[in-house]
């Protein structure tokens, strides 16, 4: 059994100001919200905390806030989400990488086409006619990954470079885990191609975050998620303090086998809690 301590978000209310949560898997699931998240994060706003949503989606904050209300959440219960779309844009055009016109393949869920919109490019529908690939989804629930494999295989040997924007490995698909955008882009890598990766466990995802509140003291900053390899980590990374949840990916794994996944991905939450209420 891991000797990571066990805590609660009244707990965690009275250590920290300011809060990096996770939205899939902490506060809902591809169904909706979970029971209790929608009056935790209420209770955890009126407790006068600084709340920012974290997102590894490719599409924009206002986009992804916008449907996060739809779910019941009060729009006032958070000061903003900050997505994977919205960095890549910052990084992909501040200075410019990527000029308008430019052709984009892009490998999403729902035919998704946002980030290539957002930058102006001209959308392909076969990879080997790209200048750029962008791994924004993931739909390995329907589709093998040997059929992307396939997909991709005429850009890798061109060498098209590649942005993806969710380097989830998993993904949560009818309560189900199933292969995320991150494991796609992956198979691109062992096909000979380069990727940028944008987003959680990536450094740039929190600094923009934190930026938003001016940079406070890190030591007031929690982040708190589901994933080790991205949440977890990504919190580490920039030297925060950190919280998995136990719903989510792991919501099947025994508390026994935490330490496992802890030394395997060498790094460990500095707290865990059993699900996000308050």
């Amino acid at each position: 059994m891991s000797a990571v301590p066990w805590t609660n978000l009244s707990e965690l209310a009275s250590r920290f100001d300011y809060f990096l949560l996770d939205q899939f898997g902490v506060l809902r699931d591809d169904q909706g919200a979970y029971g209790g998240a929608v009056e935790a994060l209420d209770a955890l706003r009126r407790a006068g905390k600084h709340i920012i949503i974290l997102s590894n989606s490719g599409r924009s904050g206002d986009y992804n806030a916008e449907r996060f209300v739809q779910l019941g959440f009060a729009r006032s219960s958070f000061d903003r989400f900050v997505t994977s779309g919205d960095v890549a844009v910052e990084l992909l055009t501040n200075p410019i990488l990527i000029e308008p016109g430019m052709r984009a393949f892009t490998i999403s869920s729902g035919g998704d086409q946002n980030l290539a919109d957002r930058l102006q490019l001209t959308t392909v529908d076969n990879a080997g006619d790209a200048n750029l690939v962008i791994i924004s989804g993931s739909e390995a629930e329907h589709v093998s990954l040997d059929a992307y494999r396939k997909m991709l295989q005429p850009a890798a040997e061109r060498l098209i470079p590649c942005v993806c924007t969710n380097p989830d490995i998993h993904k949560l698909s009818g309560g189900q885990n199933a292969p995320g955008a991150g494991a796609i882009a992956k198979l691109y890598e062992e096909l000979g191609g380069t990727v940028q990766w944008i987003g959680k466990p990536h450094r740039e995802m929190y600094e923009t975050a934190m930026r938003q509140w001016g940079n406070p003291n890190h030591a007031r900053i929690v982040g708190v998620g589901d994933s080790v390899d991205h949440d977890i980590k990504g919190a580490q990374t920039v030297g925060l303090s950190s919280v998995l949840v136990r719903t989510g990916i792991l919501a099947d794994l025994p508390n026994e086998n935490l330490e496992r996944i802890f030394i395997e991905s060498a790094t460990r939450p500095n707290f865990l809690m059993t699900r996000f209420e308050w």
